[in-house]
């Protein structure tokens, strides 16, 4: 008779399990329906690296990064406690921020672990101010592109990517908050195509491109465009209320330093607009091109981040003017595309632009200057940057239902769940 395998009872957020002793609890968790977020896992590394604690969970009552722990008869896990769902949530907003993540303009948008991450969590915005540092892209390897900005650290690469003569492409140089990956350009010439294909894949971020074989896809054929690996993240909420009637109100909308795309995702909420005509009248809009406040608003909607003088002005007003103010897109909450541009002073700015460039009037090398004109700042500012937001709306634009159903809570008190679907930072 064959011998069957022992397994053993683990509890996790008051559920008891059976799995086998010495698995690894991440993917213990998995198997049993619990998804714990890590970065830096894979299951295909034997020796867990511990390098990113995004799956902190309390084990036996001490907080401990779940990737890094074998499974045992009586193990008591905690994952879903808000203190912890709050402390992995802030290390991801912190990656975000301390990078240069412009995931509308990134080659692995769609299947980025660190994006994935940030929608399972449900993060909005960072708490944390961007950092905007200007770093090496290392053009220089002979298949690959590196690109600092989107590195995480997590060491991936530096364990799992080894030629055939099991020499590491990928090393660690530097300490402390100067840490970054190197590469030996030697050893990354022996790899061959499929080697640096697994290097690109193996990599969390869009930090390691192959050459020819980095391109954007279409959303739907992306790994994380569709479907959350969580059971509930896709759960209904019912309204509160479903018979209160609604109340007319009032709603202002403005684009800054943005591209107007978030306007259009606003149009394409299509034939349900019709539900809101009785209930809603839009004031100081491009809808409806009304240039001034002409009465207080119920909720401000806001479009595109704070490039110059006239931006500020605008939005200072609209917060004075409006009870509720929602910074929607990717550029109002955090910069966005225009931000592209922080990591550059000014001055290059405006000598590659308007010195340097090409222009169709001979002799016409000038910055443009007039008190007429708006300042340019120094920087793309965030919306709350200059005032208090009181709610995102993540995207590149965002999904038109998102946008719906948020209006609809933050007037009506109407209760929504969007969907991962509905939820993109692109």
């Amino acid at each position: 008779m064959a011998k069957q395998n022992k397994q053993i009872t683990i509890t996790i957020d008051g559920k008891k399990i059976k799995t086998s002793p010495g698995e690894n609890l991440v993917k213990a968790a998995k198997t049993n329906g619990i998804f714990i977020p890590s970065l830096c896992y894979f299951e295909s590394n034997e020796s867990p690296l511990g390098t990113c604690r995004v799956c902190t969970c309390n084990i036996d009552g001490k907080p401990s990064p779940a990737c890094m722990e074998k499974t045992r008869e009586g193990m008591e896990v905690e994952v879903n406690v808000d203190e912890l769902k709050n402390y992995r949530k802030a290390i991801v907003e912190m990656m975000f921020s301390e990078g240069n993540h412009f995931c509308p303009g990134c080659e692995k948008s769609g299947n980025c672990d660190l994006q994935h991450m940030g929608y399972e969590m449900g993060v909005s915005r960072s708490r944390f101010p961007h950092i905007f540092k200007d770093r090496l892209i290392d053009f220089n390897p002979k298949r690959m592109i590196i690109e600092h900005n989107r590195c995480v650290k997590c060491r991936r690469c530096v364990e799992e990517v080894l030629t055939d003569d099991n020499l590491q492409v990928f090393s660690f140089c530097n300490r402390g908050n100067e840490t970054v990956v190197g590469i030996d350009y030697e050893q990354e010439a022996k790899l061959s195509e499929e080697q640096a294909l697994n290097a690109m894949h193996i990599c969390p971020t869009g930090a390691i491109l192959v050459r020819g074989q980095s391109f954007a896809k279409p959303f739907g054929d992306r790994r994380f465009d569709m479907k959350s690996v969580q059971k509930d993240y896709q759960k209904q909420l019912p309204p509160e209320n479903p018979d209160k009637p609604r109340e007319p109100k009032t709603i202002a909308t403005i684009s800054l330093a943005g591209c107007f795309g978030c306007h259009m995702s606003m149009l394409d909420i299509d034939l349900e607009l019709l539900d809101l005509v009785e209930f809603v009248e839009f004031n100081k809009s491009p809808l409806n091109d009304i240039k001034e406040f002409t009465k207080r608003c119920d909720i401000g909607l806001i479009e595109g981040g704070c490039c110059n003088s006239e931006n500020v002005e605008v939005l200072k007003e609209f917060r004075k003017k409006c009870d509720i103010l929602v910074a929607v897109g990717e550029c109002s909450i955090w910069g966005g595309l225009p931000a592209m541009r922080n990591t550059i002073p000014l001055r290059e700015c405006l000598e590659e632009a308007y010195l340097n460039g090409i222009t169709t009037e001979p002799g016409e090398y000038i910055v443009p200057y007039d008190t007429d004109l708006p300042k340019i700042l120094d920087k793309v500012y965030s919306c709350n940057e200059i005032v208090e937001i009181d709610h995102y709306i993540p995207g590149c634009p965002p999904d038109a239902h998102h946008i719906w159903k948020a209006v609809m809570n933050l007037l009506w008190g109407e209760q929504y769940s969007v969907l991962y679907s509905e939820f993109k930072y692109d």
